[in-house]
């Protein structure tokens, strides 16, 4: 067996909360999501995990739920690696749009297929809006060809399994507990890695905010085992919840 593989997606941001595209915008956590990482660090602690390796985005929600957690945890020294193959998957031009506005305007059909399809993307973001990453100083390092201007599924993949082949499953390898805390959609990619599942599959998978999972796999990096950490009436509350916003407002 490999080191445990610990998956967490940030806690409630300001823009969940106003129903906005978000991707690769930079917003702050709610108290309700400052609670969901406390939670999730109490949660990892009454299951007895310490970590040896963590990795985040480059967003302020997921590496501030990071830090909530690990202080919570008792880890909140641990060297974090960033990186923004992590960050959450980028809406081109519907970044900081309603996502019900959206609907009444394109259609359930069609907003339908930008939030959940694999493999078509939004409308690109214009090159020279402050949306684009290629605008923000926090990128300047990243060769500009890596930058998107919008991403589906497929591309989020792209990026975020060969990161993983590279930075995490070699760490798992030696036997280190590692912590990924990322977004809706990077976290995605790797579930659909790590469970081979098929792009139907992935559309129906949701992930509830501030909630561990834990894999166990193989020396393969093949999966054994893995389940969400916590009360499972409360977790599955939660899965009910996102799928169910995901209905009622179209994504």
């Amino acid at each position: 067996m490999t080191g445990l593989l610990v998956l967490l997606r940030h806690g409630q941001s300001t823009w969940n909360e106003l129903n906005l595209f978000t991707g690769w915008h930079n917003v702050a956590l709610t108290p309700k999501g400052e609670r969901e990482a406390r939670q999730a660090g109490e949660t990892l602690k009454q299951a007895g995990i310490k970590f040896d390796v963590v990795f985040t985005s480059l967003l302020t929600r997921a590496t501030e739920t990071n830090r909530l957690a690990l202080e919570t945890l008792g880890q909140a020294q641990i060297e974090v690696r960033q990186d923004w193959r992590l960050n959450e998957r980028h809406y081109g031009a519907l970044q900081g749009l309603d996502k019900k506005a959206t609907t009444l305007k394109y259609g359930a059909e069609q907003t339908n297929l930008w939030r959940r399809s694999y493999d078509i993307a939004p409308p690109p973001v214009d090159l020279t809006s402050p949306e684009h990453p290629r605008n923000d100083p926090q990128y300047r390092h990243i060769d500009q060809r890596d930058l998107p201007s919008t991403e589906c599924l497929k591309d989020v993949v792209a990026r975020v399994v060969p990161f993983f082949a590279q930075h995490v499953a070699p760490e798992l390898a030696d036997n280190k507990n590692v912590l990924i805390t990322g977004h809706g959609n990077s976290l995605r990619a790797l579930v659909m890695h790590l469970e081979n599942l098929s792009p139907e599959k992935i559309a129906e998978f949701n992930i509830p905010t501030g909630v561990p999972r834990k894999y166990i796999l193989s020396d393969q990096m093949k999966l054994v085992t893995t389940s969400y950490l916590g009360d499972q009436v409360a977790i599955a509350t939660a899965i009910q919840a996102v799928a169910d916003q995901n209905k009622t407002k179209n994504q």
